[in-house]
């Protein structure tokens, strides 16, 4: 079963308030994951979003449930901008960064 939650913006399609993305993963989506249901993120309304924004959002549960994290959950209607943030909370969260030494490596 997948459990869908359409994001609601600030003004002008800009989700900022940190305070709303915490509740919506505590009450919304670890419930939601506990159950073992999937969840699909709708960011149909949203045009851009905070890092600060997304970390709440996200930043517990990758910490919580790892890289297996990524198979459970949908981002669905991204801009491109919002894809970008997710994907740089999801590789700092992850641990993805790699230090000076290993980019010297490649």
């Amino acid at each position: 079963m997948k459990k869908t939650i359409e994001l609601k913006p600030g003004i002008v399609g800009f989700a900022e308030d940190k305070d709303q993305a915490r509740i919506i993963r505590l009450n919304t989506i670890l419930p939601a994951l506990e159950r073992g249901e999937n969840i699909v993120i709708d960011f149909r309304h949203v045009k851009y979003a905070t890092q600060s924004f997304i970390h709440a959002l996200l930043g517990e549960t990758l910490y919580k449930y790892g890289e297996d994290l990524l198979d459970r959950v949908e981002f669905k209607n991204c801009t491109p901008q919002l894809q970008s943030v997710i994907e740089l909370v999801v590789d700092y969260s992850l641990g993805g960064f790699p230090t000076e030494s290993e980019v010297v490596k490649q």
